[in-house]
């Protein structure tokens, strides 16, 4: 993903400034990773909130459950951010990049100068747009605020409606759920995580929540949203159904942060179009993490991925390549979620041409589905089958042919397969 280099290699690169604009994880690893680098000039790390850079995968958990506090996320304790010797601009959003001048223009009329640009301004909650959705109370998750605000709904005694069944809208209802509030899913599309997962992962999700209590609704539409007899939000389903809730949760996706980037002139497409240098169509801007649209080998197109292990690879290359190091960066894709008991993995881009190969049954509690081209392994994704998991990575990296039926063979040691 990114070469090894030894520290202080980048004494003699003539960058005076650096600038990251974003300071969540893929911000906080490019601060880092300057720094370890040997990068000695002046860094500007530029956040549009008040908190330094922070993981968010515990906010739709431990921190939406009230079992960790906001403090616990933070990328670097505050010593060690302290230690990082930058100047930390939060609550300042940028308005405006100049590229002729190399110059940042801020909101509150502030400008900057700088060397070299990082990009890492990630994504944003898509909001609903449907009747009524302005004038009522829907929650988002994206933020330690947002977490926080709806930590406060989730008890015994409340109910709650999530709208969108794929990844976030089901830890939320997973978190929800196990806090004893009544949950119900409402999912535009026919099954669950539809756009990222084959059918078979769709019915084991379907069947976990099922078996947790809660009420999934699929193929379903919202078409508004009003204030009910009781004064409680109501919900008015394209099938003529109402539902009536305490609380309304919208995870209906991500909006990449662009908008910076598209006025600079820069080239986009549902985000931030990169090499595989992280640099931008300007050779002096980089872009790293959720905002990123980077050519990726493994699914044989440009993607833009959404997960904790890009923003942080991403953000590493990102700053390597702004020293001018050598970086090469086609990852892996690598996704995870944990929802009650159970954490799911996935490893490559499925394929509907792909051959499945299973190991266990899906539906068990633990359970692989390998995906192959011929007896290559090209993708894999399971749950609480995490070690397995880890051997399948190691083969599709290497892209070694398999015997299908000792991989398919839960006795054989997936060790043994990649031997």
């Amino acid at each position: 993903m990114h070469d090894e280099q030894p520290r202080g290699a980048t004494a003699n690169v003539p960058t005076s400034t650096i600038v990251i604009v974003g300071a969540g994880q893929a911000g906080g690893w490019a601060a880092q990773t300057l720094r370890n680098e040997g990068f000695t000039g002046r860094l500007v790390l530029i956040g549009d909130e008040s908190h330094p850079p922070y993981e968010r995968p515990p906010l739709s958990k431990a921190v939406l459950a009230g079992e960790a506090e906001p403090s616990s996320t933070q990328l670097l304790r505050p010593d060690a951010f302290e230690a990082l010797g930058l100047e930390w601009w939060p609550d300042i959003p940028v308005n405006h990049i100049d590229r002729h001048a190399k110059r940042l223009e801020m909101t509150d009329g502030k400008t900057l100068a700088y060397d070299k640009l990082i990009l890492c301004t990630g994504g944003r909650a898509r909001t609903l747009t449907v009747p009524g959705a302005d004038r009522a109370r829907v929650h988002t998750l994206r933020t330690i605020g947002d977490a926080l605000s709806l930590a406060q709904e989730f008890r015994p005694g409340r109910s709650v409606a999530v709208i969108g069944g794929g990844w976030i809208g089901l830890e939320v209802a997973a978190t929800a759920r196990q806090r004893g509030a009544e949950v119900t899913v409402i999912e535009a599309q026919g099954r669950l995580c539809e756009r990222s997962v084959p059918p078979e992962i769709s019915e084991h999700l379907l069947g976990l929540h099922a078996t947790h209590g809660v009420h999934i609704r699929l193929g379903v539409h919202i078409s508004g949203i009003a204030r009910g007899a009781d004064g409680r939000p109501a919900l008015t389903l394209a099938d003529g159904d109402t539902l009536t809730c305490d609380a309304i949760v919208a995870g209906v996706g991500l909006v990449p942060n662009d908008d910076l980037a598209r006025d600079a002139g820069l080239d986009c497409d549902g985000g931030i179009i990169v090499d595989e240098r992280c640099c931008t169509s300007d050779p002096d801007i980089f872009a790293a993490g959720d905002v990123a649209v980077t050519p990726n080998p493994w699914a044989g197109r440009r993607m833009r991925l959404e997960s904790w292990h890009n923003a942080q690879e991403q953000g590493i290359a990102a700053a390597r390549a702004a020293l001018c190091l050598p970086v090469v960066y086609q990852p892996l894709p690598w996704f995870w979620s944990d929802q009650y008991d159970m954490n799911l993995q996935i490893y490559g881009v499925p394929l509907p041409s792909h051959r499945i190969v299973t190991r266990g049954m899906p539906g068990d509690n633990s359970f692989a589905l390998f995906y192959l081209e011929d007896d290559v392994i090209k993708a894999a994704l399971g749950a609480n089958a995490a070690r397995d998991l880890r051997f399948a990575r190691r083969l599709i990296e290497q892209s070694k042919p398999v015997d299908v039926k000792r991989l398919a063979d839960a006795d054989v040691p997936m060790g043994k397969l990649s031997a």
